[in-house]
Parts: structure tokens; sequence; C-alpha cells
């Protein structure tokens, strides 16, 4: 992380400390701590409904499915994104009706479509003939998405590699929905997670538009919902394209066939990444093969799982830099986690302030596929969340 970035950090984290408190949440909870602020997934919404104009958002809720998050969202006018039947019951459980839902696992057993059926959601997704043909016999009033598989390898996480019909297919799995006596929708897609550039939207929004054009004229078919999906990226320790980049681009394919498709979208990390920080303490230093090496009470398999599970990488810094207190030179370190694995090393070779046991370290960007990849590892307890409401 250059010094660049790191000040700006500095800029950013520093009124957040003191607004939510941070060193005083540290010493009565101890750490390793996360803080969620559900104010900072309401601006992201507030944010993405901005720029992308007429999306219906749903919330990809396996990012984060705190009941905090999930109920702000809802109070927002949110949608979600469910994909499994626990999924669908937290929702239910938290009063959110599911009809503001969309099934979106394009394999599923058939207990999941009854279950998620039941609870009252209707748009559903798949992306073989085999899974198409799960709705046969099915109510008629169920809709049902075709996912394409558009490839990204620059993504983080390239989904297309396990889901989507290629284009070329992708019109014998609309008969195949078409023959199962429910609604052909449209077409929904996830150009990867977490890429740096944004043209991957480009080139799968233009491509579907076009598939959609044939769909109608070769089968007699109008359907005009279009689904981009979600992986919106977010930046962790570099600059990354923004919200209304992508809204741009979304303006300029669709252009005055805008208001002729239903648009979705299916947003987890762009909403909840911001929302949580993550303080986690220095427990031991020691030097190794003239290296400074510390020790702190989180890491891969804990809070931490994102670098191991997606290759993200957040940012850390000293909470005493953060509050001002702390001296500006600072040395390339080791920070490691505190299972016995010798995998379970946070960051290599990272700039750091001097820092002994007892010093909080600082991890913003911490609310999105942490807490929910996390494990038990060595018998070590789920990294606890505090709320904070200011």
């Amino acid at each position: 992380m250059d010094s660049s970035l790191r000040q700006r950090l500095r800029d950013e984290l520093s009124p957040r400390a003191a607004q939510e408190s941070w060193r005083e949440l540290a010493t009565e909870h101890g750490t390793p701590l996360l803080v969620l602020n559900p104010q900072r997934v309401a601006e992201q919404y507030e944010l993405m409904t901005r720029h992308l104009r007429g999306f219906q958002l749903h919330y990809a809720m396996k990012a984060l499915p705190h009941p905090a998050v999930l109920t702000t969202l809802a109070a927002l006018g949110c949608g979600f994104d469910v994909a499994t039947s626990a999924e669908v019951d937290l929702v239910r459980s938290l009063g959110i009706r599911p009809e503001r839902c969309i099934h979106t696992h394009p394999i599923k057993k058939p207990a999941d479509i009854d279950h998620a059926y039941r609870a009252g959601i209707r748009t559903f997704v798949v992306d073989n003939p085999c899974e198409a043909q799960k709705f046969s016999g099915r109510p008629a009033d169920i809709k049902v998405l075709v996912r394409l598989a558009f490839p990204n390898p620059l993504a983080k996480s390239d989904l297309s590699t396990k889901f989507g019909v290629r284009l070329e297919e992708a019109k014998l799995v609309v008969k195949h929905v078409i023959a199962a006596g429910v609604t052909f929708a449209g077409f929904s897609f996830h150009v990867g997670s977490q890429g740096s550039s944004l043209e991957p939207y480009r080139r799968a929004i233009r491509a579907t538009v076009e598939l959609t054009h044939s769909i109608e004229r070769s089968l007699a078919v109008r359907a005009r919902v279009l689904d981009i999906g979600g992986g919106f990226p977010v930046p962790y320790r570099e600059e990354m394209p923004t919200i209304a980049d992508l809204g741009a681009i979304v303006d300029d394919e669709l252009g005055a066939e805008r208001d002729d498709f239903t648009l979705l979208a299916e947003p987890g990390r762009f909403l909840s990444a911001s929302a949580m920080t993550l303080l986690t303490s220095v427990v031991g230093s020691t030097a190794r093969d003239g290296k400074v090496w510390h020790y702190l009470d989180d890491g891969l398999y804990g809070a931490y799982s994102n670098i191991l599970t997606e290759d993200v990488h957040p940012p850390l810094l000293a909470l005493d830099e953060v509050c001002g207190v702390a001296p500006r030179d600072h040395r390339p370190v080791t920070l490691a986690g505190p299972t016995c694995d010798s995998v379970d090393v946070v960051a290599r070779d990272y700039p750091m302030p001097a820092l002994q046991p007892g010093d909080v370290v600082v991890s913003p960007m911490m609310g999105a596929y942490t807490t929910v990849t996390s494990s038990r590892f060595n018998g070590i307890a789920e990294t606890p969340i505090v709320v904070c409401r200011s």
C-alpha cells in the first residue's frame, strides 16, 4: 500500500474511529472485534440507486447476512438475492416478505424450489436443460431467468467457470424453460467479482441484448428482464472503477431501449464491504531471519478469510496512527494470524509503524465474505460483531 493511499485512509478513518468509538469498543469487548455500522450500508445503497437508474436491487445476502444489514436494506426498499433454503428462512424470520426475493442459484434440489415457492418467491434462475426440466408441471406464475456465462479470468472470482450457459447454447435452455410450462422472463449473468475493469459488463450487456432480440425473432417470445448480477468492485488497497462508471456503461449500451427492460442487479460486496471494520491486537512480536513478525489475534481462518478464499487484501493500519498518535515512519513487517498453521499469514513485507503487544491494528472494508467464510480451526471462536448505531 503506497503512502498516498495510506494517508487518504488515515484521513477517512480518523473521524470514523472517534464516531464509532473504536478504542473504547476494543477496551470494552476485547479483540478481535468487528464493528458494523449499518449507516454505511444505507449510504452505499443510496449511491448505487443514484447511478444505476431504474434498477431493482437485490442484496446478495451471502456476503454478510447480519440482521442489522438485512433490516436496514429492507427499510430502504431493497430486494434480496437468496440461494438456499436457509437464506429464505432467515429473510422470513426478520419479517421481510419473500416476495421481495429472487432465487438465483442455478442448481437446486426440487425441495429447494418447493420451499422457496411456498414462501412466496416466484423468480428463479437456471443455466442448463436439466435444471429447466425441474420446473415442469409447476405453477405457471413462476418466472425463470436463464443465466449466461461470460468468462472473465481477470476477476478475483470468475463465476462463469462454474455457472452459466454459453451464448450459442442459450436458445436450447430457453426452449426447455418454455416446454416446462413456466414463464421465460429473460437473462441474467455475472461477469465475476472484484474485477479491475468494467469492460466485461459492457460486452455482457451488449451480447445479452442481442441475444434477447434473437430469441424474440426465432421463438416469438418477448422476455425483457435483464439481470446484470453482482461483483461490483470496491477499493481495498487499490483504486477501482466506480459505480458511476458502470452506470454510464449501462446508459451507453441500452440507449433508447433502456425503458423496454426490467433491470435487476445483485450487489453484495458493494453494499456491505465498507460497513464493517476489524479491530485486532498484537499478541506477540519477534524477529525471524532478520525480519520483524507481529502475531495478531485474528487471521486467515477468522475474519481475514477473504484473503484465503478470494485473494483480496484489506488495508491494515495501526489504530494509533489513525488517531494521530503513532510515528509516521513505517517499516516492512509480517503480520501473522493466531493459528498453528504456517499458511495463516495476513500480510508480508507490509509497512507498519512500530508495534508492541497489545497495540490494536485496524482493517476497514471487512464487511464482505469475512465472517461468512471463516472457520473454527484450532478451536478459535468466531470473531464477534458489535453493531454501532452512530
